[in-house]
């Protein structure tokens, strides 16, 4: 059975999930206050929100009806965990890009490799589009298509992706506010590539200096 167009705050709430699933494994399933935390983040957000507890948790009880969340068993505290995978029906790859076009709005297939480099690590952009593609061209036996490609806005090289999770996507209207964000997006997407590249810099002459027996850097 097809699932049912989800609404912002389900979106945004199942999202969050999958995201912290992947990023802070250790604190994962999330209590609904961090789940909420998650929810309301100033970055990484498109667009931000501001939920209450009572919206995070009738979201999540209809994400439970729907069979795309549930309660973590043994823990003294709720604890929530997304269903994603299984309840849609669809590979690790492509739940990662709908992960974040639902988190961060619409994007090129570059900016969705860049931005999932937490989350899931394509060999490169080809492979991104190609699930995209599949995303796309899902059949109507399986539900239908999961992302609409954008056209392209005026003063952009490369079209934009959008999810249909919460339903049919005005493409037009889309694409001129992805292009109004567009220069934004791609700063803070080469911002956190490059702070994923010191973060390992610094991983690797940090091992260097232990092998050579040299204190690292800044710990003399």
């Amino acid at each position: 059975m097809p699932l049912r167009p989800l609404d912002p705050i389900e979106a945004r709430v199942l999202s969050t999930l999958m995201e912290k699933a992947r990023t802070v494994p250790d604190s994962y399933p999330l209590t609904l206050n961090s789940l909420l935390a998650g929810c309301n983040q100033k970055s990484s957000r498109e667009p931000l929100m501001n939920l209450s507890d009572a919206q995070a948790q009738e979201a999540l009880d209809a994400l439970k009806s729907l069979n795309l969340v549930f309660e973590s068993s043994g823990s003294r505290v709720t604890r929530w965990e997304h269903n994603f995978q299984r309840g849609v029906g669809v590979p690790e790859q492509s739940a990662v890009l709908l992960g974040l076009l639902m988190l961060r709005g619409p994007q090129t297939a570059g900016e969705l490799r860049i931005n999932c480099e937490r989350w899931y690590r394509f060999a490169d952009i080809s492979s991104v589009e190609a699930f995209l593609d599949e995303l796309q061209e899902r059949a109507q036996e399986k539900g239908g298509p999961l992302v609409v490609r954008l056209p392209r806005a005026s003063g952009m090289r490369e079209q934009r992706w959008a999810h249909l999770l919460c339903g049919p996507v005005d493409t037009a209207q889309a694409a001129m506010h992805s292009a109004g964000g567009a220069g934004e997006g791609a700063l803070q997407a080469r911002i956190e590539a490059l702070e994923n590249e010191v973060s390992q810099l610094r991983a690797t002459v940090e091992n260097m200096a232990q092998e050579l027996g040299m204190s690292p850097p800044g710990h003399d």
